[in-house]
Order: structure tokens, then C-alpha cells, then sequence
């Protein structure tokens, strides 16, 4: 993936005039952009994709139809029809291939719904946390009632109305509690369907996602999860179709690629913030892995 197609999106205006091409000039405050797929992706290169983003608010779609993969962290899927897919705020997600996609989306700031909610996002949807499973796929009985739910959503959201704001927020909460009511079977038929192979493989991601800056070795998250490395590491194949070391390194990378192209930080502050021993260090692994120097990313983006 090319280093100009990472960075940070801190509000929706932004990733409308960026990554969906809108010309339109919204307001940088706000807080809710829903819409369908078809008009989010209509200007988007089926053969790009999605760049790799770190987005500073939520998103919660529904696919009906059409080509699309996802990576989500460490974690890489094409996604089928009628997979309902959750990307917690911050979370690092991108897409390479995306082409005549269908289906419903919503983008929105945690602030805009948390006077409907009693704590944090996460611990009323668990869906929204980082270690949560991120995609599921309902049935089609499910998928009607998901559709209403957005089509309430988008209908109201272009309602010219002093009452707009509160009606939106309570739409919103209402998406969220069915698909809570959606998600909690689904969750426990994966994990009762799931082969300790799988769980294992599952429970690596898990930890990656936390720990990556601090544990390199497989052997550190064998010993976390009381398996031989051997053991980890043909599960992890088996699953993901990489290795335990594969998937550190394309965490590593994509953070990497992630700091350069939207900060202003050093080369050796980067390498500090990922906890390599020196700025040589890290350059040697950002050119093993990519084939270009961190200084020369940064000049192409």
C-alpha cells in the first residue's frame, strides 16, 4: 500500500473531501455523516480501494452486494453479503479493493450519542471494542431490519428540523441496540463453533493488537497464551494464512506508515514511539519490509 494513502482522519469533513472526493464543504464540527455505499464509493478506484486510515470517530455499514476486503488491524477478510462491519474510532482500517459495492453506512463521533448512554461506547456495545469480532454475518431476516434502521437514519438526517439533532441521536441508539440484540448469538455461536486452533489464532490478534510495541517474538505470545511457538505459529498459518511474525510486521508496518505520512515527528522520534532500539534500526525495517527508506515515504507522500 502506498505511503500517501495513509493518515490520520480527525473529522468527517475531512474524510468526505478525501478519501469520498465530496467537493462539498461541510462543517468541520460535525458529528454524523450517514449515506449508502453506493454513493459513499462512487468516486472511489475499484483498484485503490480504501487508504489505510485512522479515523477519529466510528463507522458501522451494512454490505448487500458487490467486491470488497477489508484489513482491520491486524486482521485481513472479503467480506459476502449481509456482513454487518463495525470499526471502533482509532482503529486502523483499509480497504484494497472495492467495486460496485451496495449497502448502507454511518459514520459518527462517540460525543454526538453519549448523553443516550450511561459509560463508555464500549461497554454498552461491546462490538466497539478493539479485541471485539469487527465483522459478522446476519441473516437475511436481520439485514431487513438493519436496512430500516439506516433508512430511518439517512431520512431524518436530511429532515430540516429543530427536533433533527435528538431524533438523529435516538435513531443512531436504536441501530446500535439491535445490533447489539443482532451480534450477542452471533458471537456465541462463532465461539462455540470455533476449534482451539481457531481460538488460539483468535486470542493471538487479540493480544497483537494490544502489544505489538512491546512483544516482537512469537515466542512472548506463545508463553501468554501457553502454547509451544511451533504450535501458535501453525495455527496463526492456518487461519490467517500468514505467520505470528508475518502479522507483527504488518502491524509494525502499517503504524510506521501511519506516523509518517500524518505527523511531523522525526524519523527518531518514530522509531522511539515504536520502541526500535535507534533511528537505524527502524529505517533498516521500514526498507526491509517496503523497500523504500522512512525518509523517502515521507518525500512521496
Amino acid at each position: 500500500m502506498e505511503k500517501k494513502d495513509i493518515r490520520i482522519i480527525r473529522n468527517l469533513a475531512e474524510f468526505e473531501k478525501v478519501v469520498n472526493r465530496d467537493p462539498t464543504p461541510y462543517d468541520i464540527n460535525m458529528m454524523v455523516m450517514p449515506g449508502t455505499l453506493e454513493d459513499k464509493h462512487k468516486d472511489v478506484d475499484p483498484e485503490i480501494g480504501i487508504p489505510a486510515l485512522r479515523r477519529q470517530f466510528n463507522l458501522v455499514y451494512i454490505l448487500l452486494g458487490g467486491e470488497h476486503d477489508v484489513h482491520l488491524g491486524a486482521d485481513y477478510r472479503w467480506l459476502k453479503p449481509n456482513d454487518l462491519v463495525i470499526v471502533p474510532e482509532n482503529f486502523v482500517y483499509a480497504s484494497s479493493h472495492v467495486h460496485q459495492c451496495s449497502g448502507y453506512c454511518i459514520h459518527f463521533k462517540t460525543e454526538f450519542i453519549q448523553p443516550l448512554l450511561k459509560g463508555p461506547l464500549s461497554d454498552e456495545f461491546p462490538f466497539f471494542n478493539f479485541e471485539a469480532e469487527h465483522i459478522i454475518n446476519i441473516t437475511e431476516e436481520e439485514t431487513l431490519r438493519i436496512q430500516e434502521a439506516f433508512r430511518n437514519i439517512i431520512q431524518e438526517y436530511h429532515r430540516f428540523s429543530p427536533e433533527r439533532d435528538y431524533i438523529l441521536r435516538n435513531y443512531i441508539h436504536i441501530l446500535l441496540l439491535l445490533i447489539r440484540e443482532i451480534y450477542r448469538p452471533h458471537a456465541r455461536r462463532l465461539s462455540d463453533a470455533a476449534t482451539r486452533t481457531m481460538k488460539i489464532a483468535s486470542h493471538f490478534k487479540h493480544l497483537l493488537q494490544r502489544n505489538f510495541l512491546r512483544w516482537r517474538e512469537v515466542r512472548q505470545y506463545a508463553a501468554e497464551l501457553h502454547v509451544t511457538p511451533k504450535y501458535l505459529t501453525e495455527a496463526v498459518k492456518e487461519h490467517t494464512g500468514k505467520t505470528p511474525k508475518d502479522l507483527i510486521n504488518d502491524i509494525l508496518v502499517l503504524e510506521a506508515k501511519v506516523l509518517l505520512g500524518s505527523t511531523d515527528k522525526s524519523i527518531s522520534e518514530i522509531a522511539h514511539q515504536l520502541q526500535f532500539e535507534d533511528a537505524s534500526h527502524f529505517s533498516h525495517f521500514i526498507r526491509q519490509h517496503t523497500g523504500k527508506t522512512p525518509g523517502r515515504y515521507r518525500r512521496e507522500s
